[in-house]
């Protein structure tokens, strides 16, 4: 037992070396090449936090525990949005932009209703089933929405860098050393997430808990923490943007690739008690989204921080009792 706890802080510990490194790395990267922070939090940084959830996919789909990989997935965009996007929004209110607005939260949104979807059987699979067609759907749909903004800011990305040259201004930081950080960093969430999440899920099964109820909560949040370290040092940095990036891009990438890549591995079965979870999820992105049009607009201010947690405190009271 007490071994399991060390090894849990130890986990902790590279956590929050690997946050602070992917960070810097990443907004080095966007500063150098003036790269919208929001485009790299969707990306590098999304990428970098969510490969605990994707390893913990590809492990469970070997062994064939498909509710750990469901429970995983949803439950990180729930911690993600109701507790994470709650605790740096009440550190210090976040404001969203535009492309936040009309293409990253439908987007979230939609990705969270293919699933319930695909979960149903409505696409023409079997009910209760996510099988192989629909994971490389779901594959497919990510990279459509991976390559989107890339394409998109090129064009800007490119025409700023040919003025800088011309005006002569010089590279403020050390494109190698900016690039190091961030492998150092992923490799350190990596192994961080995966101490917290496996000594985590022994001492739930140890007081058995069911698997689907330690996807939803203990692997969930344990998976998280990567995205909830890197969102909080991104605002105290006063990096909003890479944080509300990082934390959208990981749910969009729950959906898509890491559920898909479950299915292209094995079948994945959807019960019924996954419904509440992902109607409670489209509600979440829809409050979020709505919220950016009252009260202080394109912000979530501290209010709204403040119901996203009292969501999040019932829904884990739900699951346990």
């Amino acid at each position: 037992m007490l071994l399991t706890i060390s090894l849990i802080i130890l986990g902790f510990i590279l956590l929050i070396f690997g946050a602070d490194l992917l960070v810097r790395g990443s907004s080095n990267i966007a500063k150098r090449f003036h790269i919208p922070e929001m485009l790299i939090g969707l990306t590098i940084v999304a990428l970098g936090t969510s490969m605990p959830e994707l390893m913990i996919t590809i492990t469970s789909a070997q062994k064939g525990a498909t509710d750990l990989i469901l429970g995983n997935a949803i439950g990180s965009n729930l911690c993600n949005l109701l507790l994470i996007l709650g605790v740096t929004a009440m550190l210090r209110p976040i404001e969203l932009d535009k492309d936040v607005k009309t293409i990253h939260l439908p987007v979230a949104y939609i990705s969270t209703i293919a699933i319930l979807v695909m979960g149903l059987g409505l696409f023409g699979s079997d009910p209760g089933i996510i099988n192989k067609q629909d994971g490389i759907i779901l594959i497919i749909l990510y990279f459509i929405y991976f390559l989107y903004p890339i394409i998109i800011e090129a064009k800007d990305i490119w025409k700023t860098r040919r003025e800088n040259k011309r005006s002569g201004e010089k590279p403020k930081f050390n494109i190698l050393l900016s690039i190091l950080y961030i492998v150092i960093g992923a490799v350190l969430l990596k192994f961080g997430g995966d101490l917290v999440v496996d000594e985590a899920s022994e001492l739930a099964t140890i007081f058995g808990i069911s698997e689907r109820v330690i996807g939803l909560t203990i692997v969930a949040i344990g998976t998280a923490l990567p995205e909830m370290i890197t969102s909080v040092i991104a605002v105290i940095k006063k990096e909003g943007g890479l944080a509300v990036g990082n934390l959208i891009g990981s749910c969009i990438l729950n959906s898509f690739l890491i559920i898909g890549t479950g299915a292209l591995i094995t079948p994945l079965a959807f019960s019924k008690e996954f419904n509440e979870n992902l109607l409670l999820l489209a509600a979440t992105i829809l409050f979020i989204w709505i919220s950016c049009f009252v009260g202080k607009k394109n912000t979530i201010t501290r209010y709204k921080a403040g119901v996203l947690l009292i969501v999040f405190t019932i829904y884990m009271w739900k699951l346990f009792v």
